[in-house]
Parts: structure tokens; C-alpha cells; sequence
């Protein structure tokens, strides 16, 4: 009976002081190298708006295609704007001959002696001369203006990335400035982890970071580019004068913890990983030696 209650006693012993260790091990790990499940992936967006208006004439890409920076993505209708580059043409070449006649007109009257001109006459024909010469700048910038508009006819994607959510098809108008297709930048592809306040002191940029995604079982290799300086404040309200603030209240029994955007690069992207901006991310820091809990 008394080796029973020894086998027992030291049995109780033993997976006390296994779950202590465990706690104690987890605790460290919690704290030593901070993670959050709350992370995103991000990438941005380049909203792509015509320079100039008209009807769609082809659209050249699908949705979700990949493009490269420069592919052309859907042009609009150039008729109208190679019209504009005649006409614009045609106006440099009789502003350049009104301004030949123009100068042959001061020449002639330059060697003509005051008396058979007048000081007002020749400085009228200073003044034509340069009139003209006015005249065919600004058809030279008319002409580059037109040049310009037909050929941001055809729209060219500004980066490399994924044609997203396309709903423009031929015959769409096409209004200058207002955006009708989007890109998903594929160079830009990082992950946003919203770590705990009380965790942040522990991060430092160019802390090594392992991103594991819900959907896949790699893990993706990066490091901590940035930290948050100003997160919103959602208990300050602005009252309707706009003068006073207009703070909720809160209970002072219950803090939680705000949570800090820490900008995370990736490193490495595996062939076989398709990233999608919006995917959910686990995300643990291991922070650099040395740091000791010492705030930025």
C-alpha cells in the first residue's frame, strides 16, 4: 500500500511538473516571439481611368489574367482623336508659312532706309513677327496634345500583376479620369499582422517573421519592413460643431489590448503559392537578439 501511494504520489509529481514546464515554455514562446492569427495579406490596387473619353473599341484582357507592365488592356475608340491630329497638323503648317511671310515682311522693310518707312511701320512688323511666332508655338502644343490624346487611346498597364473584378466590355463609354478597371500590383504582395500593443516593444524592423496561410502548408519566409505609428481612435468622435470632442464612454474594468498594423515583406513566394490580397495569415516574429523588451 505505501509503494502505491509513492508510484502515485511521484506520478503526480511528475505531470505537475511537466504541465508547469509546459506552461512556462509556452508562456516564453508566447512572449519571446510574438504572433497573431489576426494577419491579412495585403497588395495594392492601381485603378486604371482613360486619359481621354470615348467609346470602348476592344477590350484585350480577361478577368484574372496575368499582365505585364506596358500590355495593352482595352483601347478606346481613335477615330475622333486621329481627326483632332490632322486637323492639328494642318493648323501647324499655316501657322509655320503665316510665320515664313511674316519674317520675309520685317526683312525687306529692315533694309528699307526711314525714309521710305516709318518707325511705326516697322515696328509693326516687329510685332507681327513676333504675333506669328505665338501662333505657331501654340499649334506645335496643340499638335503634341493631340499626338498625346490618340495615343492614350490604348490603355497600358502602369506595373506587373492580375487583372481583378473586369467589367468593361466594347462599347462601354469610357469618361476621362473615372476608373474601369482595377490590377492587383503582384510586386507588392505583403502581409499586414495586427499584433497586440502589449506585444510590440518585442518587434524591431528587419525581425525575421514565418507566415503561415490557412489555406496552404508551407510557410512563407519574411521580415518586418514597418511598424504603425497611429492607429484610429474610435472612442474620440468629433461633435456636430466640429470643435469639441466628443469621447465615449468606456468601462474602466475592461482594457483590451489595441492592436498595431505591422507591415510584414515577403522574402520568398513559393512557386506552388497563389496569393490573393485579403487571404488570412498566422504570423510569428522572432525577434532579433539582443532586444529585451526595449521599446522603439
Amino acid at each position: 500500500m505505501p509503494v502505491s501511494r509513492t508510484v502515485r504520489f511521484v506520478v503526480t509529481t511528475a505531470l505537475a511538473a511537466a504541465a508547469a514546464a509546459a506552461a512556462w515554455f509556452a508562456w516564453q514562446t508566447y512572449v519571446e516571439n510574438p504572433w497573431t492569427r489576426d494577419g491579412r495579406v495585403h497588395a495594392d490596387i492601381v485603378e486604371i481611368a482613360p486619359d481621354v473619353s470615348g467609346a470602348v473599341a476592344e477590350v484585350r484582357v480577361r478577368d484574372n489574367q496575368a499582365v505585364r507592365k506596358g500590355d495593352v488592356l482595352f483601347t478606346i475608340d481613335p477615330e475622333r482623336y486621329r481627326f483632332a491630329l490632322t486637323q492639328a497638323e494642318a493648323n501647324v503648317t499655316g501657322r509655320e508659312q503665316e510665320l515664313e511671310q511674316r519674317r520675309r515682311e520685317l526683312e525687306r522693310r529692315t533694309r528699307l532706309t526711314t525714309a521710305a518707312i516709318t518707325v511705326e511701320a516697322r515696328e509693326q512688323a516687329e510685332t507681327a513677327v513676333a504675333t506669328a511666332e505665338s501662333a505657331y508655338d501654340e499649334a506645335l502644343a496643340a499638335l503634341n496634345t493631340a499626338r498625346l490624346n490618340l495615343d492614350r487611346t490604348e490603355l497600358r498597364s502602369p506595373v506587373n500583376g492580375f487583372v481583378t473584378n473586369l467589367q468593361v466590355n466594347p462599347g462601354d463609354y469610357a469618361t476621362a479620369g473615372r476608373a474601369l478597371l482595377a490590377i492587383v500590383n503582384s510586386d507588392s504582395f505583403h502581409v499586414a499582422g495586427y499584433f497586440e500593443e502589449t506585444k510590440i516593444r518585442n518587434l524591431r524592423e528587419g525581425d525575421r517573421a514565418v507566415v503561415r496561410l490557412m489555406g496552404y502548408p508551407d510557410e512563407l519566409q519574411g521580415h518586418v519592413e514597418s511598424i504603425a505609428r497611429a492607429v484610429a481612435d474610435r472612442d474620440t468622435l468629433q461633435s456636430s460643431d466640429g470643435l469639441i470632442a466628443n469621447v465615449n464612454p468606456t468601462f474602466s474594468w475592461v482594457r483590451l489590448a489595441q492592436r498595431v498594423p505591422v507591415r510584414i515583406t515577403l522574402d520568398r513566394i513559393p512557386e506552388d503559392v497563389r496569393l490573393s490580397a485579403g487571404m488570412t495569415a498566422t504570423v510569428v516574429v522572432q525577434p532579433s537578439p539582443g532586444t529585451g523588451g526595449r521599446g522603439p
